[in-house]
């Protein structure tokens, strides 16, 4: 586990955006957490140095309030699939309801 976690760490010394849907593992039994909690860390220390991190999906927001980082990532969201798609340009059906809804007057 050792070497998958330094290769993903060393991996995201040079980066200055990162979008983590999804966790590393089964990270709520603690001897399967090390790579979720590692990485997490890493996050938070690329964070402090200003890069971009942007956490989405409801476990890999438990997983960063868990390993007690959340606070140092750029973004959290709990919609992690929808998150993606939106970045990949598709349209969401929500938010094409809210679009297309007439104004309701107060």
């Amino acid at each position: 586990m050792e070497a998958i976690v330094k290769k993903f760490s060393d991996a995201l010394d040079t980066t200055q955006t990162v979008i983590w849907n999804g966790p590393m593992g089964v990270f709520e039994f603690d001897k399967f957490a090390v790579g979720t909690e590692a990485i997490a860390k890493k996050l938070e220390e690329i964070s402090k140095k200003g890069a971009t991190t942007i956490i989405g999906g409801g476990d890999s927001v438990a997983a960063v309030e868990k390993v007690g980082v959340a606070e140092a990532m750029s973004h959290i969201s709990t919609g992690g699939g929808a998150s993606l798609e939106l970045l990949e340009g598709k349209e969401l059906l929500g938010v094409l309801a809210l679009d297309e809804a007439e104004p309701v007057p107060f």
